[in-house]
């Protein structure tokens, strides 16, 4: 038999085959074994005398299942909205609000990566690797930074079961060494069940020039003064819906949306801030009083509930002096501004559905923030991660140095990395104690949330007052969808999900709560709801202190600290503590909490502060020695050498031409950051520290030609001084001192460049020239940490 009838043969064996296969599938999509060949017994069949059918994909959703958007913004509180009864417009939420339920008890876990992370799981945060944000992960198993496999995502599940997934916005939830070009990339969004990503990687980025990435490449955003990053993610999301559609309308789409805003730095164009000039010019305890009083006319807490008092710790609007206040109320403004420009863009993003048909079967869950508003930004901030670095300075040195790039006029554009004072934030909170980072205080955990489905959820102007929490999305999902949770998924036994489903609230305003139990810990700021009880401490960390935060932290033991109970049932804010009417209860509370920290892999307690203590332990490259062309671009930060942070070595091989410029390398952004540089011939070294300091060195005109650069940097501690020396050919060219280095990192997600400065400039000489390439050939770059 020759090799073309052997062919033949088989393919008329694979025809009559697949019709036998075809038609032993059952109708509920299962697989039975392969049946016996049909040439048994059987007389040879003709080609023409066989039949073939595909197998009939099975359908595993009930008819008519929804799409899903999930909508969830960053650092915004309780009392931000006005359709909570705060003071920023914002049409959409409220829009959503008129058509679908309100719920006013939804929780998150008082911080970014983790709500993330129990939002898509179902689980909560420590259970799944995620006891901090990523950029402070550790070695202790419920703080890994890891979600694992073991731990499906909410878009894998249903990927599985037939829809079609996206992301869009913030992600935070890959290790941050393992954001770079070649990875490893089974943490990106992809990997977790997202067939189409566009957003960024770590925790926060410039809205003006973000470091965006599309599926698993690095992308850049135009170089657009009109451009924003939430207008951005609105146009790309309709673009995939379009191809969706496009390609395979059957099927139903799961949507997560998670823009920057309003998350630090707070970037918006002037326009929106304008619109809140003059508006908050009576401070954050005037505003508190205000709210509170509207919240309760319109039945947003219940009656009887207590505004709290202000922390002790926290300033009062009256002692911030005269001068300062301009800058304060307009850094108010600003987020204002953020707030109702991405909540508008909300807005565009549902618009955009309706227009496409797409609306009358779509269940929106609008949550509105990962979390309580931000007091990052200490005393007011133009560049917010001096606090995350525990950089000591005074509110005068910022203005200074604000009063150099601008005033009051930088404040929301790319020159700043602006945060405003945490009284604001704590008066977003309103009625409840507490901020971001808090996980013993509702001004940390409580969020509003609106849920919208036309013809399934019908609005009847009455509050959902169970208490949940961000855990419960995705069991509610499943509920919906009649899905139980997989046992299995893609070869990993799964653990089981802690959520509860809200869906029995849909129909119901009046339902019994079925959530029991909820545990919170951040930080080392704890807590455990049970049954209308919660008993938290407030830890080690002040949130709006960081400096004054390292004294607590050093002599902090968890065991000496003091405990606060409160009975939800009557006392919806936090203000009545009942520690010392019921230490019974209390201590009942305490041991379980232990019981359910142990359970969650919560353990050592406070384990989110270890980095702020041992910065020397934070995720970095397991490198001492690099060696980098002119084309590395895009490396994360956390992934590169720490030039800037720690003792380095740096050798350039380059050949310049007459008059050379560009930049040779550069780590950071506005906010912060290190570039070596080349103007007009001149060799240039800037330190740029968190805006507040700049050092400089600078060099004598170097020739064309080909030259070796040596830049030699010794920080013999984190965070200390830096002795920088500059040789160019072998000989000393310059030299300088940096005051006092960056010990954590310059940005979240800016990036280490050779022959370029990608994304948000370091320096303010060549901003208006970004990326400034370097018009000469880098040969090779060496880095050697010296240690």
């Amino acid at each position: 038999m020759t090799v073309r009838s052997i062919a033949f043969a088989m393919l008329v064996s694979l025809a009559t085959s697949t019709s036998a296969f075809t038609q032993s599938v059952p109708s509920d999509g299962s697989v039975l074994p392969f049946p016996p060949s049909p040439m048994q017994g059987m007389a040879k069949p003709r080609l023409q005398d066989s039949t073939m059918a595909w197998p009939v994909a099975p359908q595993r959703l009930p008819k008519d299942a929804p799409n899903i958007l999930i909508v969830l913004l960053d650092d915004v509180g309780f009392g931000v909205s006005e359709a909570f009864g705060g003071e920023v417009h914002t049409p959409t939420l409220d829009r959503l609000a008129k058509e679908g339920i309100s719920f006013t008890d939804f929780n998150t876990t008082s911080i970014c990566s983790p709500t993330r992370a129990s939002l898509l799981t179902g689980r909560n945060h420590t259970r799944v690797g995620s006891g901090t944000i990523a950029e402070r992960a550790v070695a202790f198993d419920g703080y890994t930074g890891v979600i694992p496999k073991t731990a499906a995502t909410v878009a894998e599940v249903l990927k599985d079961y037939g829809y079609h997934t996206s992301a869009f916005g913030k992600w935070h939830n890959t290790p941050a060494i393992e954001t770079t070009a070649i990875g490893p990339k089974d943490h990106w969004p992809n990997a977790y069940g997202f067939e189409y990503f566009y957003g960024f990687l770590g925790g926060e980025t410039s809205q003006w020039e973000p470091r965006l990435t599309e599926n698993f490449n690095a992308v850049e955003p135009p170089n657009d003064p009109k451009y924003h990053l939430t207008e951005d993610l609105v146009g790309k999301a309709l673009n995939w819906l379009d191809e969706y559609r496009a390609f395979d309308p059957d099927k139903p789409f799961m949507m997560y949306w998670a823009p920057g805003g309003v998350h630090g730095p707070h970037h918006v164009a002037q326009e929106w801030a304008d619109k809140y000039k003059g508006k908050f010019n009576d401070g954050w305890d005037a505003y508190r009083e205000r709210v509170y009083k509207r919240q309760l006319d319109m039945g947003i807490i219940p009656p009887g509930t207590k505004l709290t008092e202000r922390d002790p710790t926290m300033a009062s609007w009256d002692s911030i002096p005269s001068e300062q206040r301009p800058f304060q109320e307009r850094l108010m403004e600003v987020f204002a501004g953020f707030v109702e420009h991405t909540d508008t863009q909300v807005g565009r993003l549902l618009d955009g559905m309706k227009q496409r048909g797409l609306s009358d079967n779509t269940l929106v869950f609008y949550i509105f923030g990962d979390n309580g508003s931000s007091a990052e930004g200490q005393q007011g901030s133009i560049s917010e991660l001096l606090a995350q670095n525990n950089i000591p300075n005074t509110l005068q040195q910022q203005l200074d140095a604000l009063n150099k790039i601008g005033g009051l006029d930088a404040l929301g554009t790319p020159r700043t990395d602006n945060m405003y004072h945490a009284g604001w934030a704590w008066a977003g909170g309103t009625p409840f104690k507490g901020t971001k980072l808090l996980g013993a205080y509702f001004g940390g955990t409580r969020n509003p949330m609106v849920v919208s489905w036309p013809g399934h959820i019908k609005h009847d102007g009455k509050m959902r007052e169970q208490f949940h929490h961000v855990v419960d999305i995705a069991p509610t999902i499943y509920d919906v969808l009649k899905i139980k949770p997989p046992k299995v998924v893609s070869g990993f036994d799964q653990i089981p999900i802690d959520g509860t489903s809200l869906a029995y609230t849909f129909a119901s305003a009046d339902a019994k709560g079925e959530k029991k139990m909820q545990f919170f810990d951040n930080n080392g700021s704890r807590g455990l709801y049970l049954d209308g009880w919660f008993a938290g401490t407030f830890g080690p960390f002040i949130p709006w202190d960081t400096p004054g935060s390292a004294k607590r932290l050093a002599n902090w033991d968890s065991a000496n600290d003091k405990w606060e109970l409160y009975d939800l049932k009557s006392d919806f804010s936090q203000a009545n503590d009942l520690a010392a009417k019921d230490p019974k209860k209390l201590e009942q509370m305490k041991a379980k909490f232990l019981e359910v920290a142990k359970a969650n892999q919560d353990f050592p307690i406070g384990a989110g502060n270890w980095l702020r203590l041992h910065p020397q332990d934070r995720v970095k490259s397991p490198y001492e020695k690099w060696t980098f062309s002119q084309n590395t671009r895009r490396m994360p930060e956390f992934a590169a050498p720490g030039v800037g942070r720690e003792s380095t070595n740096v050798k350039i091989s380059a050949e310049f031409g007459d008059n050379a410029n560009g930049v040779l390398y550069a780590v950071g952004g506005a906010g912060g950051g290190l570039s070596v540089y080349v103007e007009d011939g001149h060799l240039v070294y800037e330190y740029n520290m968190m805006i507040i300091e700049n050092y400089k060195a600078k060099t004598d005109k170097i020739d064309a030609g080909k030259h070796e650069i040596e830049i030699a940097t010794s920080i013999p501690k984190p965070g200390g001084a830096g002795e920088v020396v500059i040789k160019v050919d072998g000989k000393e060219a310059a030299r300088t001192t940096v005051a006092r280095t960056v010990p954590a990192a310059f940005t979240a997600t800016e990036s280490f460049d050779v022959g370029a400065d990608l994304g948000s400039p370091v320096s303010e000489d060549y901003a208006e020239k970004r990326p400034f390439a370097f018009n000469g050939t880098i040969e090779e770059m060496h880095v050697t940490l010296s240690r």
